[in-house]
């Protein structure tokens, strides 16, 4: 086998090891964690039939909530309202809202007036909006999104068990051309299978505010954003990760509850997006921080030793090998969770993305150090 393989250089050696033991970091991951989903089958135990308010925070908005905002209005379910808060908005979201408002009795539209002297994130505006709300149960989406089809809030609800405070949800983004497009959304996958994979092992840690349900009570109990309200995200991840654990949330992967998302097209307006969302991340639990670094640490090791290795003057095959298995892993992984996830054309752009990410995430973590309390809507 080719962990004894006998070298005289030490270094030679120590590489070795360092990459058997990063192999085996990656494959438990992969074993223990992102295939969960890969052979997930609901038992479904549906749940009574109770009334739900439709969270949308929106600021200058109008030409999503035109083009999205009637596939959440035309929910097939019979009791809910649709909360969507104009947050100090100077484009036409105003006049769009007021005209949706007359074909659609459940819309409501609390209103945030700009106010100079004071500037907010968008925590205020969800505050606002569940305040608003009337029901218990809350599902939050944003103004760029649209429901996959119009049994999205009935598949979500169906999750809304009395034991459940929490459901997560798939928001993905719509396909585009270009190499940006492939990223971003091989990104999304690639967060989804870790956290559904993590819930479903019992240690849920995030959600994303595309498509994310909890209880109204659960939030006040807790204080809402309180612990947090400075940070400009997370307002779904920090939240979850705070009161989420194996007995008050569910996941939800049926097709039918999927939302997407318009996606980034400038590559400098998406690296400001990722640097914001990843400022929360150094604010979880301190199991899932270790958790979640030690996967990408594993793998920006496995990588390096892998390319060490292979220019030294030790058989190509053994490296080559051992980087050819965890690809094939990767690859099966990443592919049910397409499948999963109703995504295509990913498969590919997965390997270069799972190479990047790990340094790229890293190099935007680091930027964020002096400004990590900078509270902006976006």
């Amino acid at each position: 086998m080719f962990w004894f393989y006998n070298d005289t250089s030490l270094l030679v050696q120590i590489i070795l090891r360092i990459l058997i033991i990063n192999f085996t970091i990656q494959i438990f991951y992969y074993f223990f964690f992102y295939s969960r989903l890969v052979f997930y089958r609901k038992v479904r135990k549906n749940a009574p039939l109770s009334p739900v308010s439709i969270i949308i925070c929106a600021r200058d908005e109008g030409h999503n909530l035109k083009q999205f905002l009637p596939s959440i209005l035309s929910q097939d379910y019979n009791d809910y309202e649709v909360i969507v808060v104009n947050d100090c908005s100077e484009d036409l979201t105003g006049k769009i809202l007021e005209d949706l408002q007359k074909e659609y009795g459940h819309l409501r539209v609390p209103t945030i007036r700009k106010d100079g002297k004071f500037s907010h994130g968008k925590k205020l505006a969800l505050f606002i909006g569940i305040k608003a709300a009337k029901h218990e149960w809350l599902l939050l989406t944003d103004a760029d999104c649209y429901a996959e089809t119009n049994q999205w809030l009935s598949v979500m609800q169906k999750n809304f068990t009395t034991n459940t405070s929490i459901v997560l949800g798939y928001g993905g983004y719509q396909t585009k051309k270009g190499v940006l497009n492939q990223y971003i959304r091989c990104d999304s996958v690639f967060i989804a299978m870790q956290y559904f994979g993590f819930a479903l092992a019992g240690i849920p840690y995030m959600g994303v505010g595309r498509n994310l349900a909890y209880r109204k009570s659960l939030f006040f109990q807790n204080k809402g954003f309180s612990s947090h309200f400075n940070l400009s995200s997370g307002d779904d991840d920090l939240f979850i990760n705070k009161l989420a654990n194996k007995a008050n949330t569910k996941i939800e992967i049926n097709p039918k509850s999927f939302t997407w998302s318009i996606p980034e097209t400038s590559l400098v307006k998406w690296i400001k997006q990722k640097r914001r969302h990843l400022t929360t991340s150094r604010y979880y639990k301190k199991r899932d921080k270790y958790l979640l670094g030690v996967e990408v640490l594993s793998r920006v090791l496995f990588y390096v030793s892998v390319i060490c290795l292979l220019i030294t003057k030790m058989p190509f095959e053994i490296p080559l090998g051992v980087f050819l298995f965890r690809m094939m892993i990767q690859l099966i992984a990443f592919k049910f969770t397409m499948l999963r996830l109703n995504e295509k054309f990913l498969l590919l752009s997965s390997l270069i993305y799972d190479l990047i990410s790990p340094f790229l995430n890293f190099g935007l973590f680091l930027s964020n150090l002096p400004t990590a309390g900078n509270n902006k809507w976006k």
